[in-house]
């Protein structure tokens, strides 16, 4: 096909990503900060031209992901503060006036938000960071189990011993 007849590509020619806007970008979300966060800030670009770059350039797109993992460990350890820190005391008042007690309030709201944070890494990290657990068995390379012959043939008669033994109680 020659230039003349090749098909015109309709719309904007892509544009590239501008460097510093891709390490400004890595930067906030390396911190565990929302993309939208970072695209609400005057002067940045819109979410959905960030996702245009991630979709257009592999090697941003690569950053990205590696970015958003380190982000995901730092919220992770955003949690374990939360957890560590210390409620807040408070002071009753009326009948038992001067006592002092940690605040409820404020132990719900920490906790709230560490479970919070989890639960969004159990959602984008499930691998990482997910409660389920899970035991497949497979062989070499992912592939079926194989067994010889003879390993087949000994599983085979130890069953029917036990079998056999169950009939004659």
């Amino acid at each position: 096909m020659t230039k003349e007849t090749e098909p015109k590509k309709l719309g904007r020619p892509p544009e590239p990503v501008p460097k510093d806007k891709a390490d400004d970008i890595i930067e906030w979300i390396s911190e565990g900060k929302t993309l939208r966060d970072w695209c609400r800030i005057e002067g940045n670009v819109s979410f959905r031209a960030v996702y245009d770059w991630i979709e257009k350039d592999a090697n941003f797109a690569s950053r990205f992901a590696r970015a958003r993992e380190i982000g995901q460990d730092v919220i992770a350890e955003e949690a374990l503060a939360i957890i560590d820190e210390e409620p807040e005391i408070a002071e009753s008042w009326g009948e038992k006036s001067g006592s002092r007690h940690r605040d409820s309030a404020h132990v719900s709201w920490l906790k709230n938000r560490a479970e919070m944070r989890l639960k969004l890494l159990a959602k984008w990290n499930p691998k990482r960071y997910g409660d389920r657990m899970v035991n497949e068995h497979t062989g070499t390379d992912g592939g079926p189990i194989e067994i010889s012959d003879t390993e087949r043939a000994a599983k085979i008669k130890a069953l029917i011993a036990a079998a056999n033994q169950r009939k004659s109680k």
